[in-house]
């Protein structure tokens, strides 16, 4: 190894360097820290590769006191291993350096409260990179597993469980790595898929397929069980059998749009309409695809599941802006049932704004069209209809003339532009 390295993020993560509401300071240490660790791989990698061995000991130490409750740390936390372990694997390091990074990694996984370091015990097996190393960190705690794993009562935990299962798939041990998995009373997925990964490294695909399907259960996630069986049966060229069981569950994100655009980039040969259509009716709520058929250019399909569905109101608004240029008479018509679902008391903390909002980006797309009277009288109309303090917005909007409208905005109350419409039950 090259001579001893200074590294800036050892000063900014030290012990219990973060107090409970230290959560976003921390995550921006972590971008610092994978930023300058990288930096350091371009040109020596060894170093770079003690470097995240010192930010994976420094990472329970520093956080330790701070609040996790939002996730946020725990994403963050999770990324940085993501990004800097394969520089670790991938370091020329000689058998005595190496070593000592596992030692130092062992403790600092012993020394972790919250199993931050989970995605280092997963990837144990690739960081000893040989055989002999990962059999010897196999053998260090395979008596313990198979003796804990073999008592009839139940709660016992052995610390390492990943560590040895990860080695054991490393050393090439397929048997023995069943074996002992064989011996848990309950399926159990963390510890499974690598049985799942052995089976595959034999080349067994159909068993690696059926044992990922045996290890559902209880509590056991699904979407992660979905997105291994999709892979294996991409490898074995089975798309439309991939694509029918699990493409909607395996690539299923936050967002509708997120997981659209997974789909369409794992199934380039499915007409992306057809994968809108199918979303929307395995998932039974057509709204949540609006934004992703609307990002796709399919307006049609859009404008059929705003109607159909429970698309937030703000969104149907922003897309009434959008697209004024492009096709008006959709923007009129998603305009309007923004408004309407606003009215009806869809929507989640709306404000006077964001009635106004609705209302003149519906009227944008009258004023497009040549139609700002008939649009007009059609807003008043269903104001009229659900009395309550966005539809006096749209009244006195709608009955005042052009070069009134701004004193008419201005005249809206503090309490109308604070108004909240709160309704669990359509929300």
């Amino acid at each position: 190894m090259t001579a001893k390295h200074t590294w800036a993020f050892i000063a900014r993560l030290r012990s219990r360097a973060f107090g409970w509401r230290g959560s976003r300071l921390a995550c921006q240490r972590l971008k610092e820290a994978v930023t300058e660790i990288k930096k350091v791989a371009r040109t020596d990698p060894v170093t770079a590769g003690d470097g995240v061995v010192s930010l994976m000991e420094r990472i329970w130490p520093s956080f330790q006191d701070i609040d996790t409750s939002s996730g946020a740390l725990g994403g963050a936390v999770y990324w940085a291993q993501d990004e800097l372990l394969l520089i670790a694997i991938d370091a020329p390091a000689d058998r005595k350096t190496r070593d000592k990074w596992l030692d130092r990694l062992w403790q600092a996984i012993e020394d972790d409260g919250v199993d931050y370091l989970s995605l280092v015990q997963d990837r144990w097996g690739e960081l000893c990179v040989s055989r002999e190393v990962a059999s010897h960190w196999a053998d260090r705690f395979l008596g313990l597993l198979r003796s804990g794993w073999s008592d009839p009562r139940p709660g016992n935990y052995v610390r390492g469980t990943s560590v040895c299962l990860s080695s054991l798939l490393a050393a090439c041990r397929h048997q023995e790595l069943l074996d002992v998995l064989a011996l848990r009373p309950f399926p159990f997925w963390p510890d499974r898929k690598f049985g799942m990964l052995a089976l595959l490294a034999e080349g067994r695909m159909e068993d690696a397929l059926a044992y990922a399907e045996a290890s559902r259960g209880l509590n056991q996630p699904d979407t992660a069980i979905d997105a291994a069986c999709e892979k294996i049966l991409l490898d074995l060229g089975r798309v439309d059998e991939a694509y029918e069981k699990y493409a909607s569950t395996a690539n299923g994100s936050s967002t509708g749009l997120a997981t659209f655009r997974a789909i369409v980039r794992k199934y380039p040969g499915r007409d992306p309409r057809k994968i809108l259509l199918d979303l929307a009716t395995s998932s039974g709520e057509p709204g949540h695809w609006f934004a992703a058929a609307k990002d796709a250019g399919f307006l049609d399909l859009a404008l059929e599941f705003a109607k159909a569905g429970r698309t937030d109101p703000r969104t149907l608004s922003r897309a009434a802006r959008d697209f004024l240029k492009k096709d008006a008479r959709f923007c009129l018509e998603v305009g309007m049932l923004a408004i309407q679902r606003i009215l009806e008391g869809y929507g989640y903390e709306l404000t006077g704004i964001d009635v106004l909002d609705a209302f003149h980006h519906y009227m944008a797309a009258a004023e497009a069209l040549g139609i700002v009277s008939q649009a007009r009288a059609d807003a008043h109309a269903i104001a009229m209809k659900q009395p309550g303090t966005a539809s006096d917005i749209i009244i006195r909007h709608c009955s005042s003339e052009p070069q009134e409208r701004g004193a008419t905005a201005r005249a809206i109350t503090t309490e109308q532009r604070t108004w909240t419409r709160r309704n669990p039950t359509k929300h």
